[in-house]
């Protein structure tokens, strides 16, 4: 997402004439966009993205479970 939204910081610099930018060759402003879609292959090709889904869901999970056992008096069990 960082290199998203580099990206289109630079696109609008380039596109407004702003500063710097403004010379910079058009393969430099978009290469963050290429960087972003090369991450984005690696992190589903990889699992990361599944495995960073899957973190969440267990945290909520524990989360609502704790809650509940709260609820009912029983206290939280800590894990060993």
């Amino acid at each position: 997402m960082l290199f998203l939204g580099l990206g289109i910081i630079l696109l609008a610099l380039k596109y407004l004439e702003f500063g710097a930018v403004a010379e910079w060759s058009w393969w430099i402003v978009l290469s963050p966009f290429a960087v972003a879609v090369a991450w984005w292959t690696w992190a589903d090709w990889s699992g990361y993205t599944k495995k960073r889904a899957m973190d969440r869901e267990n945290v909520r999970k524990q989360a609502r479970i704790d809650k509940s056992r709260e609820a009912l008096g029983l206290g939280i069990k800590k894990r060993k």
